[in-house]
């Protein structure tokens, strides 16, 4: 692949727009002025609990290569936080089915009839499906792909993480209103009801919601997943304690319409680092090597 950059120096600028519940989301379009309109574009899906700016170097990478790319927050995360978190109300089903939607549809209007790159990192790759439009992005990247399901996690850290995620957070967000993770160096506060879903992510099967219309909320999501008939390059880290290959085979089965699917593996030596980890692949220096390993992949790819 040819990285030579022939765009002008990107130029990321804040962009506002409202959900469909009229909830007003924020959001970083990085951008490299150019003489001819972009091939394609692409969309950022954080994991839970990171802001959309921490895919920064990532997205500016994909702009200098001549993809515009929209990285925005779910709301009560970053540039879509609101005042305060104690009371706010937000779940799973709101990222996926009101927040996803919205940054797919704003792209789409903001590039029209230009094919739509959904790139998804860890619990977005579940959330991204949820869309009831997800099927206007063209192919997509799932990274880091796993349900949160504590029994996936690698053997050695299951136990610290079940007790930090399963039984720690859900006894201070009741507490407290929130998560305060910022405070603890865990990633972003979270809004109470993330917490406590992703706390009580005790089952194998995400069908496994409460009763009523909870229950009834998760199964659109997850048939929006089972209907997304997409091309999909999934890529993996080996070192992934959250990410395993058993965690992305069990978010993997609720796609079973995806078409072409690809796997891709990277490892700390193919960054020459000792360790990348759940979000390491999205750090600067790890990024140097493998942006462009992954980029020659999606350049070679046909759908």
């Amino acid at each position: 692949m040819n990285n030579r950059l022939v765009y002008a120096e990107c130029e990321p600028a804040q962009v506002r727009f409202r959900a469909r519940d009229g909830y007003e989301l924020g959001g970083v379009l990085y951008a490299a002025s150019a003489a001819e309109p972009p091939a394609r574009v692409a969309l950022l899906h954080a994991g839970a609990g990171i802001r959309a700016q921490s895919y920064g170097p990532f997205a500016a990478f994909l702009a200098q290569l001549g993809i515009p790319t929209l990285a925005y927050d779910y709301r009560g995360i970053g540039l879509s936080r609101p005042g305060a978190l104690r009371g706010f109300r937000a779940s799973i089903e709101d990222w996926a089915q009101y927040d996803c939607a919205a940054a797919i549809a704003w792209l789409g209007e903001r590039f029209p009839r230009t094919p739509i790159l959904g790139i998804a990192h860890s619990i977005g790759t579940l959330l991204m499906g949820g869309a009831a439009n997800a099927n206007e992005q063209a192919s997509v990247i799932m990274i880091g792909a796993h349900t949160a399901y504590w029994g996936d996690y690698r053997a050695r850290y299951r136990a610290p993480m079940t007790v930090l995620w399963h039984g720690f957070m859900p006894l201070v967000t009741r507490s407290l209103g929130y998560f305060p993770a910022r405070g603890l160096g865990l990633g972003q506060d979270l809004p109470a009801q993330i917490a406590l879903q992703w706390a009580g992510r005790r089952s194998p099967d995400l069908r496994s919601a409460p009763s009523g219309a909870a229950r009834e909320r998760r199964q659109r999501l997850l048939d929006g997943c089972a209907a997304l008939e997409r091309a999909a390059l999934v890529v993996s880290i080996s070192d992934d304690a959250f990410a395993t290959a058993r965690g992305t085979r069990r978010l993997l089965s609720y796609y079973p319409r995806l078409s072409s699917v690809q796997h891709v593996t990277f490892t700390p030596a193919d960054a020459g680092t000792r360790r990348l980890g759940h979000f390491g692949f999205f750090r600067r220096a790890a990024g140097a090597v493998l942006w462009s390993q992954l980029m020659a992949r999606v350049n070679d790819w046909r759908p």
